[in-house]
């Protein structure tokens, strides 16, 4: 085997030894980027109280900063092929750290949105940079399918951890301990980093296109912004016009990469059935079940009225299904295929779905529980074989920018899932009927029937309470049966996409 850079030789094969221990750096990478995409929602509530900003500057708090990994994710995963996977993210974890303070710090709603925005510039290095290196510092293909697992693992596990790290930091300290939490992982990561991440790059990258970068950035942008707009406000000219333009551009973008010598991304991977067919997979897995992981925290704290902490505790099991799944999937796909395993993992996240209709108000926590181990044991079996898919489909050389596609389909999936699923959520909830009297702000969200209702008379109060949340739960069994749908569709399509893919046996 020989690396992006030189033959391989006596020297880089002995250090290749400590190949377990820069492993644990890149997943701490993946972790910052985890936690920090969770951890926000818990502290919305005391920003608004301390920084009094505006409904639209509080949407831009919590949007722009996955809309500006979206939009560079592409770009940052081929400037790391060209400069060097180390170097972006070592740079990126110290920017990141960096900015994390002037996050927790920042003294008015315009300077969080500032470092809300250069937070996700610097995020969006860190994970096409850890998936690529993996590439390159496995180079045994079971060894690598077990990487991948720990990798997808440790991102399951983070999104479990930041509801929880964060729901106890907000019971004993101020909002900005959210993002402080980012630092002592940042020092941690660089100082091992340093010594034990070996260096690679594309040998051969040619010139870097500015258009194409730009291109990109206006298109993902775009098509994200108008999505999220016209599920939190309908569809109107200004997330119409936005969404167009962000699909011409994305369409200049592609055109533009099928005539370069030396492409910024190289359109022909998805001419690789296997690539293409595990990027849709993620792509739509993630767009069915986001309306789980976006309402469900509503519903446990809302609906059942658990304490932030609590609901963290409660959306454990997902994460636990998700590291156990992931550490066994590679071997999993080995033993029976690649196509059963993914399609299988789909197809239970699907059933878990559907069982998700049958909520109420007042459902146990073991019905719940059962469910989202599922979820997780799922996915984690699903989204570990296609990234193991991806990324032993491409040239070590072009590793990241396959796996900064393989992240751009997560945040698109997630932002098409909200969008879509969530007005469905929505629409139901507006419709329900009140006691005389209910004020208009109580149909716009469950959280607003809630401080509404608490300035009522307690009968009143209690029947307002009640009509919202049954509303709510209503609105949450249509999302989730339009998730399984989804899921159970996908499923069917990856069984005849991923039809005679195998994951590599030897090295």
């Amino acid at each position: 085997m020989t690396s992006t850079l030189q033959p391989a030789s006596a020297t880089e094969v002995e250090k290749r030894t400590g190949r377990w221990l820069a492993l644990s750096v890149l997943v701490l990478a993946v972790l910052l980027v985890a936690v920090d995409a969770t951890v926000l929602g818990l502290a919305t509530p005391y920003i608004s109280e301390d920084l009094d900003p505006s409904g639209t500057q509080l949407l831009w708090i919590g949007d722009v900063y996955s809309f500006v990994i979206a939009g560079l994710l592409v770009t940052m995963g081929s400037l790391g092929d060209r400069i060097g996977r180390k170097r972006i993210l070592l740079g990126g974890a110290t920017a990141f750290g960096l900015i994390s303070v002037l996050n927790a710090y920042a003294t008015t709603p315009e300077l969080l949105i500032l470092a809300r925005a250069l937070l996700g510039v610097a995020g969006a290095t860190l994970m096409p940079a850890t998936l690529a290196l993996i590439r390159n510092l496995f180079h045994d293909p079971r060894e690598r399918s077990l990487a991948v697992g720990i990798w997808g693992a440790t991102a399951s596990a983070g999104t479990a951890v930041g509801p929880i790290a964060g729901g106890f930091l907000l019971e004993h300290f101020w909002w900005g301990s959210v993002f402080l939490i980012n630092l002592p992982v940042m020092v941690v990561l660089v100082a091992v980093g340093i010594r034990t991440l070996p260096e690679s790059r594309n040998p051969n990258p040619g010139p870097w296109d500015l258009m194409s970068v730009v291109l990109s950035l206006v298109g993902m942008i775009g098509v994200v912004y108008a999505v999220k707009e016209a599920a939190a406000h309908g569809l109107a000219w200004t997330s119409l016009g936005t969404g167009l333009l962000g699909a011409a551009a994305l369409y200049g973008f592609v055109r533009r990469q099928l005539t370069m010598p030396a492409p910024l991304l190289d359109m022909r991977l998805f001419g690789r059935r296997g690539f293409s067919g595990a990027v849709l997979a993620d792509l739509l897995t993630v767009l069915g079940m986001s309306g789980l992981v976006f309402f469900l925290s509503q519903y446990l704290q809302l609906v059942q009225g658990r304490h932030p902490f609590e609901a963290g505790l409660a959306e454990l099991p997902a994460a636990v299904g998700a590291v156990a799944a992931g550490l066994v999937a590679g071997r999993a796909a080995r033993r029976f295929s690649v196509r059963a395993v993914v399609s299988g993992g789909l197809a239970a996240v699907g059933l878990a779905l559907a069982a998700l209709t049958t909520l109420d108000r007042s459902t146990g926590y073991p019905v719940l529980g059962a469910a989202l181990l599922v979820v997780g044991v799922g996915a984690g079996f699903s989204f570990t074989v296609t990234a193991d898919v991806i990324l032993s489909s491409v040239p070590k050389d072009q590793a990241g920018a396959a796996s900064a596609v393989s992240e751009t389909a997560y945040e698109l999936g997630a932002a098409l899932g909200i969008a879509l699923l969530g007005s469905i959520v929505t629409g139901v909830y507006r419709d329900f009927t009140g006691p005389v009297g209910t004020p208009a702000a109580a149909h716009e969200s469950l959280g607003a029937a809630v401080e509404t209702a608490a300035t009522l008379p307690a009968h009143t109060s209690a029947e307002l309470l009640a009509a919202a949340r049954d509303s709510f739960v209503h609105g949450l069994h249509l999302a989730s049966g339009a998730g399984a749908a989804v899921l159970l569709a996908t499923a069917a399509a990856a069984w005849f996409l991923l039809r005679g893919q195998k994951l590599e046996s030897t090295g």
